[in-house]
């Protein structure tokens, strides 16, 4: 990997240098259906690239991008180049530049089995070969010679030949099909990373969008295995929904043409912004019943990567310090979109719960950064695809607009894109715009939100008179860099029918170490003080010992999701933080999760709590912690509607965690047939979810996977399969299971993913202590010989987080100490196990204390 870095001063200095006229970039892909594996080296397909670019000092040097195995031929303006010399297998060297030149490279580039560059799937159900491209955010090189940075932007012409009974899609709308060979119209001028190829013999669906005299082709798609189950009625409601919100906000016509959706194979992200070509992980295309959460997480997707056609391919950042003006915005925009314009109108709930947990994760780790980031190179962009570039940027864009206000946010939004569009932008354009149309110092808000890290920790304080009266209500704030908050602070009071509910709220802007809300004095004595009520800033919010006290024992009475939601959340951060123990949070979920009426919700409670027993826990508690939730998940599952969502995911969660040999004959029943849940319907999704913790436990063998392959040979199946096989408790296995994804290559994405997660077992934790020491011993060869993407999947999925002692952490010390010069990417990874490690240690320290 370090030969395919690229650092920011190198490519500042190119695009110094450089200005890039336009690609025509001729693939063939013929070679992706043939039978016989190559007699040596990878699969190839052959890429042939014209480039048109301007250099400012003629008589220059430079260099193209390009990783691939072979190169047959290089000219530049006319002259042939040695390859041998010029090309060293990630670079092109290019001297004696022309003010105007013409860059010709004829490559043999190879298929991917890791999700990055041309990946190649072949389906286990039918043989059929599936392409598609995912480049973010440097992989187009993997395909064609290229100048992999953000700034170069260029139209590109794209000619595709594959297999004549193939279908084949980029960027632009076809233009002409001749045989097997396919021709796009030229795209607008777009960045490296988001150009996009689709071919195979996808299932592929057509609709319009229409507004005024605006007309967009729709298209969705996905493999034949999959078409029985693909809603793309749902897909395109969502699609036409997102438009009309899109450009009754932005003023902007969508600006590339055609609109298709590829859900693809083995896909390494949620989904990719290409203009045009979005492609999506096939998982959102759903085998069986789903909950309503389900739906909801494709919504936002869908809306999330239509934002990015405003935000990120028609305005795009200079370089990766600034990824957050494209996944901030999406991330909030698609939110936004979501509440405003879909069927889930409580997509601010899920935000609070679910996103801005994992930008708070994110932000305590050592590894913490602003969201405008310090993006040294290639690596360091892989990695800042995290928690703060997405969610927090978006928290504090949703702050941002309550502090400028929804229409001035609004408006500078349009004048950026009217101003910027085609063009790149750094966070100075942006802050511009957004000052000339609020009036407010963006300079200021900016040094506080986006160029500092860490979160801030408000708690309220509360103080009566003796007729029970408030007197004053103080917010204190605690943190490294103290901010300005824009917040709603809640007052709630139990009712005479049991529920908890609001009676007086007030905005303030929080400020300083201590902020005193005049507002609310006088009020009578609350229930529950809940700061940041209405979620409209980013902090940790902590409560009163009174306000706690009737949390636990009304927390399931709040009326209105979203503020049950904030207790939620802040509940589980005090866990995290060692502040409540472990087994008092598993105690709230078993009192009040039954009560929950948000099943996303629902669902973040179930793995919150199961994290709490695994990790959180004290070791000595554990097994009763996970018997207390497997009867509890029982209780409710028998209690909840029949054929319900919310059956659906307590039968999930019990299954997670079915500790009890009870529990694992009941699995068995249903799996057999021999036992029913009164409206449970085993689907074939919900059968591995059942035969998994079967596996883990020694319940069942290989036998009964491979027979349950067998009913579902499929490629998710294929996945299920894997993990199943490598959850089994046994030494060989776990041998096996090392060998697959430490010491060879074999496997692709997918089933490295499958074999890690099958591989770590809460339960198995004598089983993995003897691969604490072979883990260190591997990880930098790991880094080094392989892809980033693969690199980061073992680095962290196989981190011994389940030898939870104080002698793991002293293992990684030592690593960290004598690798004090390995890659600064793989060295965060490690640091950031670490710190997950030792939070862990914490809280268990804290549980023990209770017990």
């Amino acid at each position: 990997m370090p030969g395919e870095n690229l650092s920011r001063d190198e490519a500042r200095e190119r695009a110094e240098l450089l200005s890039v006229d336009g690609y025509e970039v001729t693939l063939d892909l013929r070679s992706a259906v043939d039978q016989d594996e190559p007699a040596e080296g990878p699969r190839t397909f052959r890429s042939v690239t014209t480039v048109r670019f301007r250099a400012a000092t003629p008589g220059a040097a430079t260099f193209a991008d390009l990783i691939a195995p072979s190169v047959n031929a290089v000219t530049l303006n006319g002259r042939a180049l040695d390859t041998a010399a010029v090309f060293d297998g990630t670079r092109i060297a290019l001297d004696g530049l022309a003010s105007e030149n013409v860059l010709v490279v004829d490559a043999n580039c190879a298929y991917s089995r890791t999700g990055e560059g041309m990946h190649r799937f072949v389906d286990p159900e039918d043989g059929e070969v599936y392409l598609y491209t995912q480049y973010e955010p440097a992989d187009a090189r993997r395909v064609y010679a290229n100048f992999e940075q953000p700034d170069l932007k260029a139209p590109y012409r794209f000619e595709v030949t594959a297999p004549e009974r193939w279908r084949v899609w980029s960027n632009g709308a076809e233009e002409s099909r001749e045989g097997g060979t396919w021709r796009f119209a030229e795209t607008a001028p777009i960045s490296t990373y988001i150009t996009c190829v689709v071919a195979g013999p996808y299932h592929y669906v057509t609709d319009t969008y229409t507004r005024g005299s605006l007309t967009i082709p729709l298209g969705a798609m996905c493999r034949k295995g999959l078409a029985k189950h693909f809603d793309a009625d749902d897909v395109f409601l969502v699609t036409k929904q997102g438009f009309d919100f899109f450009h009754e906000h932005f003023d902007y016509p969508y600006p590339f043409g055609k609109y298709d959706q590829a859900f693809v194979p083995e896909y390494n992200l949620g989904a990719m912004e290409n203009p045009g070509m979005v492609t999506f992980r096939e998982e959102y295309i759903f085998r069986g019943k789903v909950t309503k959460a389900a739906y909801e997480r494709r919504s936002n997707t869908i809306l999330h990567e239509m934002a990015h056609m405003w935000f990120g391919d028609l305005v795009t950042m200079k370089w990766w310090d600034d990824l957050w003006l494209k996944e901030s915005f999406a991330d909030y925009m698609g939110s936004f979109a979501q509440a405003g314009a879909t069927r889930f109108e409580n997509a601010w709930v899920t935000f609070a719960n679910s996103r801005k947990a994992w930008a708070y994760r994110t932000d305590q780790l050592p590894s913490t950064h602003p969201v405008t980031a310090d993006i040294r190179d290639l690596e360091d962009a892989k990695l800042n695809f995290d928690g703060i570039t997405y969610a927090k940027g978006a928290a504090v864009l949703k702050q941002l607009v309550a502090y400028a206000g929804q229409d001035a946010f609004l408006e500078g939004a349009r004048r950026y894109f009217k101003a910027n569009a085609y063009g790149n932008t750094t966070l100075d354009d942006l802050l511009s715009v957004l000052a000339e149309v609020s009036g407010r110092d963006m300079a200021t808000w900016s040094r506080a939100w986006l160029q500092t890290a860490g979160v801030n920790v408000l708690t309220p304080v509360v103080t009566h008179d003796a007729g029970g009266r408030v007197t004053e209500l103080a917010v204190v704030q605690e943190g490294d860099e103290l901010r300005p908050h824009r917040i709603a602070i809640g007052l709630y009071r139990v009712e005479a029918d049991g529920s908890l509910v609001r009676y007086a709220r007030a905005e303030a802007d929080v400020a300083g170490a201590r902020t005193v809300v005049a507002e609310l004095a006088g009020h009578e004595r609350p229930d529950l003080v809940l700061v940041n009520d209405d979620d409209l800033s980013y902090c940790k919010v902590r409560f009163d010992e009174g306000s706690l006290a009737t949390l636990r024992a009304h927390l399931g009475d709040i009326t209105a999701p979203l503020p049950r939601a904030l207790c939620w959340s802040a509940l589980w951060n005090l866990t995290r933080d060692g502040l409540m123990p472990a087994r008092d949070f598993v105690s709230l979920v078993l009192t009040h999760a039954g009560r929950e009426t948000e099943v996303g919700v629902l669902e973040m409670l179930h793995t919150q709590s199961l994290s709490a027993v695994t990790h959180y826990a004290a070791p000595h508690w554990r097994e009763q912690g996970g018997r207390e939730l497997a009867a509890g998940a029982l209780r409710e599952l028998r209690l909840a509607g029949p054929g319900s969502e919310h059956q659906l995911a307590w039968a999930r969660f019990f299954a997670a965690g079915a500790a009890t040999d009870a529990d694992f004959q009941l699995l068995l029943g249903l799996l057999e047939g021999t036992a029913r849940i009164d409206g449970l319907e085993i689907e074939q999704e919900l059968r591995w979810s059942l035969l998994r913790p079967l596996a883990a436990h020694g319940v069942v063998g290989e036998e009964a996977i491979a027979a349950e392959l067998a009913r579902d040979d499929t490629a998710s199946g294929k996945r299920h399969q894997v993990r199943c096989l490598a959850a089994r408790p046994s030494a060989a296995v776990k041998d096996q299971a090392w060998a697959a994804v430490v010491e060879s290559d074999a496997l692709s994405n997918a089933l490295v993913e499958a074999t890690i997660a099958g591989m770590q077992q809460p339960s198995q934790r004598a089983l993995l202590a003897p691969y604490t020491e072979r883990y260190f011993a591997a990880i930098e060869r790991i880094w080094a010989d392989r892809s980033i993407q693969i690199g980061m999947d073992v680095v962290r999925g196989l981190y011994p987080s389940l030898q939870d002692d104080e002698s793991t952490l002293a293992a990684t010390d030592a690593w960290l100490a004598a690798h004090a010069d390995a890659a600064p990417a793989l060295r965060r990874l490690v640091l950031e196990s670490r710190d997950d490690l030792a939070r862990a240690l914490r809280a268990q320290v804290c549980d023990a204390a209770a017990g």
